[in-house]
């Protein structure tokens, strides 16, 4: 699809993408999927929107308690209530003291903060949906509604 191959995928690279794919889909609709992959709203998709639309389609939906728990945390972080947080609220707050690699030593406190911000498109700080796309991640891989609460309670110290 990235016909340039300069990494992002113009509205008529996508067009042209999802027409040599065979689908089924109009020129409208076509539009309308490009528009909401894209983020940003800057005329393309990049490698970063792209995984985000794949995950949000691969995902299996969260529980209410999921839900409420990872709002809980945004919400402790976010505690002028603008709907985004920086890398220094979270830094004051994450503990990574129940992360396997730290108990193993494999890694410090620091590595695994740094590993755990490379997650986010961050440009020093992350927004809610951001922080809910990365927690529907993690919650895919963790079958218990307890145990998921359990992890966010440790690594939100809530």
């Amino acid at each position: 699809m990235d016909d340039t191959r300069d990494h992002k995928v113009t509205l008529a690279e996508f067009q042209k993408g999802v027409n040599d794919f065979g689908t089924n889909l109009t020129k409208e609709e076509t539009t309308e999927l490009f528009n909401r992959i894209d983020k940003d709203n800057n005329g393309y998709i990049d490698i970063d929107e792209f995984i985000v639309a794949l995950r949000a389609s691969s995902t299996p939906p969260m529980s209410q308690s999921r839900l409420n728990i990872i709002s809980m945390a945004f919400k402790k972080l976010d505690k002028n209530g603008s709907g985004v947080i920086t890398a220094s609220d979270m830094k004051g707050v994450y503990s990574v003291l129940g992360h396997p690699k730290y108990v193993t030593g494999e890694a410090t406190e620091e590595d695994i903060f740094n590993e755990f911000l490379k997650t986010f498109e961050i440009g020093n700080h992350v927004t809610k949906e951001e922080f809910l796309d990365y927690y529907a991640g993690v919650s895919a891989s963790i079958d218990s509604d307890v145990y998921f609460d359990l992890m966010m309670r440790k690594a939100w110290k809530l």
